[in-house]
């Protein structure tokens, strides 16, 4: 792994094949001050560019919080405007570099996710949720709104009119509701979480990398353009892997019947 920097709100390990980020700050359950976010962010640089790595997950310390929401000092503390549009920002820029990763994010939802905490899930590749877990955008509670990308996410994930609901009337809802309206895509008992997650690292660890990266960004890339322009984005990604050394040796391995040993290259 490469040398990484000093955290002072998250954890940080590497358990090849998977990068694992912890919001460590169980105390006030793991709420989403600045410098998390920042924190954060380096870490996702740094395994990025970790070769041992080939998946992300994220996930919160303790039982009763993947993170419950940004830091409500920090946003009270908030002296205009201005202030408060960057504030946003900087957490959409988060959650659109997580999108942007070329290695998937899977977000290991333990507890609750609320508001800035139910955004950065919101942005994973891949959502696993323990039984316990809890969604919501409760902003409207504060006199606020999702900033991290919330009113956007959930709309596109659920459907405008649960995004209406959900955000208009701050209620939380459980596991089980979040999986039946596609905010995420299993649920399981607690003690599962953890090992759910690094057993869809390893799955996706085995297959090519670069067609791994591919997948990601025409599912981005093409989610909200028409579907002919969608097309076109899958067939560019489509022919650019059948330039690269991986498509013929996935290809040989299968005719071969061995397993194949990827490059990525």
């Amino acid at each position: 792994m490469p040398e990484a920097p000093g955290y002072e709100n998250i954890l940080v390990t590497v358990e090849a094949p998977a990068g694992i980020i912890t919001f460590n700050r169980p105390s006030v359950l793991n709420a989403l001050r600045t410098s998390l976010l920042a924190e954060v962010s380096q870490a996702l640089t740094v395994l990025e560019s970790d070769p041992d790595v080939r998946a992300i997950i994220v996930t919160g310390a303790g039982e009763k919080a993947f993170a419950a929401g940004a830091d409500i000092a920090e946003l009270n503390a908030l002296p205009s405007a201005g202030h408060g549009a960057d504030q946003a920002r900087l957490g959409q820029a988060l959650t659109r570099k997580i999108e942007r990763l070329r290695k998937p994010v899977i977000m290991a939802i333990n507890g609750f996710a609320l508001g800035g905490g139910c955004e950065l899930a919101m942005a994973g590749d891949i959502l696993i949720a323990s039984e316990n877990a809890k969604f919501g955008q409760p902003e409207v509670n504060l006199g606020l709104i999702p900033g991290y990308g919330g009113s956007q996410r959930t709309t596109r994930l659920a459907g405008k009119g649960m995004a209406m609901y959900l955000c208009l009337t701050g209620e939380i809802i459980d596991a089980r509701e979040a999986l039946r309206i596609g905010l995420v895509q299993k649920v399981v008992p607690f003690d599962e979480l953890m090992p759910e997650a690094k057993r869809v690292a390893a799955v996706i660890a085995s297959k090519a990398p670069l067609a791994i990266a591919a997948c990601k960004r025409a599912i981005n890339n093409g989610a909200h353009l028409s579907i002919d322009d969608a097309l076109e984005i899958e067939a560019l990604e489509f022919g650019t892997l059948v330039d690269t050394e991986d498509i013929k040796e996935g290809t040989g391995a299968f005719l071969e019947k061995r397993k194949p040993q990827w490059k990525g290259r």
